[in-house]
């Protein structure tokens, strides 16, 4: 089948609010190489949105998947429980950086992790008001798209979204945004739209990831945990793209001394299997009344067996190291070819979590067209990027940690020649 002839389906099958990016179609993964249907060969620096960390088809979570398959696929755990669930939650609960004992519910989505949170934290607060931060990415769904702080495209024509959502401002050194300023943000809050003591939560990515890899500097973490200490608050990580060696840390949260209430996870947990969940404090997980959390499919038997594969790559590959390691090699390259590019404004790297920002150099703006040319020539090579940031104009790359040396080396040489003829 040819693309072009798959893109007239598709056109046809199905709508346009379904964005889709490539204009050609997956037939066969592995590692950190794709082909399409005509054969051609790409290497992956998108990796599903954050969500192949162990790479496509690592032969571990294959394995994991296949022996769950050959047991059984689904008895909604909320009927009949498995062991493998229980055991997942006591690893994650094991893991995270949760302050005491800690206990975890998994669901499906990342957006549903999200709502979930709200929920418990709500339950445990009995306190409506939720602060977020602009340019964050929460999800697509009603409660998830009100705590998003970007519009276009998440929220354009689907308002009214529920109240009680406050955006406090996010630090962005690139942009001349401090500490101080961010935590003024929420001080303004405070007095000119809800009472610290009605706020359940403020909830935030420790490195935003559609808003443009920024990495929340320490001293505003800390300053995060004494506000919501002082007032009664939780403060909840959103680590569903930042999870899972990305950051060369388990978690980005342990980059940090101060500890959240609550943590939602996603994307990069199952290995590709559709998996989230929520970690926190024992005693906040336990506010909600039996049967007030759950789904369908949330844990689902397929998932949750390929999520204790993961955990074991993770390990045994020591993949937290090597995206420490492979992150140090492309902010080297990015800044070697910096001084031959001069739409490249910054350079943010937290382990493999690495973005570079491009703006037009006779006036300062952000350029998404850049950025797009970029892209482009990019994949005219065969390498394949993703795009984010508030005003589209940043490049983030996401490639699997797992890649092989010489592919990555491939890949870095392909970055500096696109940025640099």
């Amino acid at each position: 089948m040819k693309n072009n002839e798959l893109n007239q389906r598709r056109l046809q099958a199905t709508p346009r609010g379904v964005g889709v990016m490539c204009d050609y179609y997956a037939q066969q993964a592995e590692n950190a190489t794709l082909w399409d249907t005509e054969g051609n060969e790409v290497i992956d620096f998108a990796a599903g949105i954050a969500v192949l960390n162990t790479g496509h088809r690592h032969p571990k979570v294959v394995a994991a998947i296949e022996k769950q398959l050959r047991a059984f696929t689904h008895t909604a755990y909320q009927i009949v429980p498995y062991e493998s669930y229980v055991a997942l939650a006591e690893r994650i609960n094991e893991l995270a950086p949760i302050a005491g004992p800690a206990k975890t519910a998994f669901f499906t989505t990342g957006a549903e992790a999200v709502e979930n949170a709200v929920k418990i934290a709500r339950a445990y607060t009995r306190r409506p008001g939720l602060i977020t931060f602009g340019g964050g990415f929460h999800g697509r769904t009603f409660m998830t798209m009100a705590l998003t702080g970007k519009v276009a495209p998440y929220k354009i024509g689907f308002g009214p979204f529920p109240g009680s959502v406050y955006h406090g401002v996010y630090p962005n050194a690139a942009h001349g945004v401090t500490t101080a300023d961010a935590l003024q943000s929420l001080d303004r809050i405070f007095k000119a739209d809800i009472a610290p003591d009605q706020v359940a939560a403020i909830i935030l990515e420790p490195v935003q990831g559609e808003g443009g890899f920024n990495v929340a500097p320490a001293d505003f973490i800390q300053g995060l945990r004494k506000l919501c200490d002082t007032h009664g608050i939780l403060l909840i990580a959103d680590e569903v793209q930042t999870g899972f060696a990305r950051t060369g840390k388990l978690f980005a949260m342990q980059h940090y001394d101060a500890k959240p209430d609550l943590m939602t996870m996603a994307k990069s947990l199952a290995g590709g299997m559709p998996l989230s969940g929520v970690v926190g404090r024992a005693e906040v997980m336990d506010a909600p009344a039996p049967g007030g959390l759950g789904g369908t499919y949330a844990g689902n038997p397929l998932a949750v067996a390929a999520a204790h594969a993961v955990l074991d790559v993770i390990e045994e590959e020591n993949l937290c190291q090597r995206a420490s390691q492979l992150g140090q090699h492309l902010t080297e390259v990015l800044n070697k070819a910096k001084p031959e590019c001069a739409w490249i404004t910054d350079i943010r790297a937290q382990g493999s979590m690495v973005a570079v920002e491009f703006t037009d150099p006779q006036t300062g703006q952000p350029s998404p067209e850049y950025t797009r040319q970029f892209q482009e020539k990019a994949m005219k090579e065969g390498l394949l990027l993703l795009s984010c940031g508030v005003y589209g104009n940043v490049i983030r790359f996401l490639y699997p940690l797992t890649i092989p040396d010489e592919q990555f080396r491939k890949a870095l040489d392909i970055i500096y020649r696109s940025l640099t003829r």
